[in-house]
């Protein structure tokens, strides 16, 4: 059963027109195999309005809509994403002490919902994401993260390791999640401009992020099961910035 047609637009002329019009997509995807004029003016459009396209089987695009999609389905943006590039001059300018997420594979809408609304209370500035790879933010996001979502910045980024440079060079301090890490949480000094990178439950944060990271660290634990759900990680690690910034 085809899932319920909300926050998406199909079909060949209507998905152009809405980019083009200027309708925020989360992203566009479009059925293997095609080819020709039309492939060629999408991919040129998302690249110029800068929207992630997706080539997939037609049946991942049957499952979104039982009518006539002719190969090409856009996922409507719920939010504005925002630059990072403009977010982080306005934190300094505002004489607060940047705080971030960066999240790297977390891709269940749910996960990423209560991470949000951690995130908003918890004094976040921004959550940063890749343009692949990341959570639909659609209408169960939202929800799970109590609207959070569309209070907190959410920036979506070309490159995580170019973010990482960036905010270095910044001055902003990152820190990365690691099962493998020596340093417990507590260890840091989270009272300066900081960063953190969660990565997914299965994968974790990949290999290249945790050699760029300034340090790595691992939420303290007893138990024998592997590791803490992803949301529940973030908000241990949020709670421990704001007990040295507060305290």
């Amino acid at each position: 059963m085809a899932k319920k047609e909300i926050n998406i637009i199909y079909g060949r002329h209507p998905i152009i027109d809405s980019i083009k019009a200027g309708q925020a997509f989360d992203k566009i995807m479009l059925q293997q195999g095609i080819r020709g004029e039309y492939e060629k003016e999408l991919r040129y459009t998302c690249r110029q309005f800068d929207i992630p396209l997706q080539v997939v089987p037609k049946e991942r695009l049957n499952r979104f809509t039982k009518s006539n999609h002719q190969g090409v389905i856009g996922f409507i943006s719920l939010i504005t994403y925002q630059s990072l590039e403009n977010v982080l001059p306005a934190i300094y300018e505002n004489s607060e002490t940047p705080l971030l997420l960066i999240l790297d594979g977390v891709t269940d809408v749910r996960n990423f919902g209560a991470i949000a609304r951690t995130a908003e209370i918890a004094g976040v500035h921004a959550i940063i994401v890749p343009k692949k790879g990341a959570a639909l933010i659609n209408s169960d996001a939202i929800k799970t993260s109590a609207g959070a979502l569309t209070k907190i910045a959410v920036c979506r980024e070309t490159s995580l390791f170019t973010v990482v440079e960036f905010l270095q060079n910044s001055g902003v301090q990152v820190f990365a999640s690691d099962l493998q890490a020596e340093k417990m949480s507590y260890k840091l000094d989270f009272t300066v401009p900081t960063a953190l990178i969660i990565g997914s439950e299965d994968l974790g944060v990949q290999e290249g992020l945790l050699k760029r990271a300034d340090d790595t660290f691992i939420i303290p634990q007893v138990g024998t099961t592997d590791s803490y759900n992803v949301s529940v990680a973030t908000g241990m690690m949020l709670y421990e910035v704001i007990r040295q910034r507060l305290g």
